[in-house]
């Protein structure tokens, strides 16, 4: 008997159906996404505010690595030194120790000739006459100017084998601060290559772009200078007005009272730093133009405290290497009060300095690549300023 059953081609060819639909809207939602997004851009590519940001980072980060190159080049400086004066230190001792131990011999032979007790020779040359004292018993076979010759030669030895101790161990230190020194520079290296390798991955036209944005960046920190040396002008104005006023009030006094004209008053604080600044920003002038070198502190290139040493060394002030120390040096005060001569620190990090040569600039060495210039100072995120002397 023949089958009433209805064929079930058509639910196949339905869910078929439905599943060709599924395929088709999801192609077509993909073709929406790519056609909405930027022609010639890639989803994960970061955008040139990003490339700038991650850049000057890279380069901030390897300022720092840069003062603790610093740092650490100072530390195995001074341990080198102090490790040669150890040495030197230790020869000489043993020197003496040789003298002593020559004069114990000769007061050994003296006994054995006059017929002395050969225990009291052998004391005498024993590398260690106290322990031979206490197996023996021979002190009171000494006279008064061998016991000294004893115990003088015990002092030196020991004298001399503390000295070989502390020289061992400045070794020790040596080796970690030059550790230290070869880490930073591997770390300074790494910075410097990973924003390098950035910056070659840009376009031709990104790179235009790049620069378009640093010239705002630039224009802005400008314009904050600008309006600082129109602040501090003004204030100068009001107090050189002031300073007039004072002076017309005391002439007339001093005309009232005597006609004797007063000796010249002593020179004050201002003037004797204004005179040290003068000399530190002659000295920063003529750096001008010479490449930015990290761990460099002249005559041919500079990182940025490098050149601030060297240009308060010109007015007869010793800074430390490092910004982190620099900073420590003389009074802070504040952005609105900078005279020129001062030092400004930038960054959270305290990882670079610059020095102020008034109306909101000043002269620093900046990062690699680029050479010793006047720059404003609100070019980075200033830290705090420091007046040296």
């Amino acid at each position: 008997m023949a089958s009433h059953r209805k064929p079930r081609t058509s639910r196949i060819r339905t869910s078929h159906a439905v599943g060709i639909t599924s395929a088709a809207l999801t192609s077509v939602a993909l073709l929406a996404q790519t056609a909405n997004a930027a022609p010639g851009t890639e989803p994960d590519k970061p955008s040139l505010e990003e490339v700038q940001k991650k850049v000057d980072d890279l380069y901030r980060e390897a300022g720092s690595a840069t003062q603790q190159y610093n740092l650490a080049k100072e530390r195995s400086k001074q341990q080198r030194d102090k490790l040669n004066g150890l040495q030197d230190e230790v020869a000489e001792r043993t020197a003496k120790v040789n003298e002593a131990r020559l004069e114990l011999g000769q007061i050994a032979t003296a006994q054995y000739r006059n017929g002395g007790a050969s225990d009291t020779a052998v004391l005498l040359l024993s590398d260690s006459p106290e322990d031979y004292f206490e197996q023996r018993q021979l002190m009171g076979r000494l006279s008064g100017q061998q016991l000294k010759a004893v115990e003088d030669f015990q002092e030196l030895r020991t004298q001399a084998d503390d000295k070989r101790d502390e020289a061992t161990d400045s070794l020790a230190q040596l080796s970690d601060s030059e550790s230290e020194l070869k880490t930073s520079k591997k770390d300074v290296q790494k910075k410097l290559g990973e924003a390098r390798e950035l910056l070659s991955k840009l376009t031709a036209e990104e790179k235009a772009r790049l620069a378009e944005l640093e010239r705002k960046r630039e224009a802005e920190a400008k314009r904050k200078a600008e309006e600082l040396a129109a602040k501090q002008a003004a204030e100068a104005e009001a107090k050189r007005k002031a300073a007039e006023e004072a002076a017309k009030e005391e002439a007339a006094k001093e005309e009232e009272e005597a006609a004797e004209k007063p000796a010249d008053p002593p020179a004050s604080e201002d003037d004797s730093y204004a005179a040290k600044a003068e000399k530190v920003i002659s000295f920063a002038r003529s750096q001008i133009g010479k490449p930015y070198v990290w761990g460099a502190a002249g005559p041919d290139s500079y990182d940025c405290s490098g050149l601030t040493q060297k240009a308060w060394a010109a007015a007869g002030i010793e800074l430390p290497r490092t910004t982190w120390d620099q900073v420590k040096v003389g009074t802070t005060v504040s952005v609105d009060n900078a005279k020129p001569g001062d030092l400004v620190f930038f960054y959270d990090d305290i990882s670079h300095v610059g020095i102020y040569i008034g109306n909101g600039e000043m002269i620093h060495a900046p990062k690699p690549g680029a050479n010793v210039r006047t720059e404003s100072i609100y070019y980075m995120p200033i830290h705090s300023v420091v007046r040296p002397a």
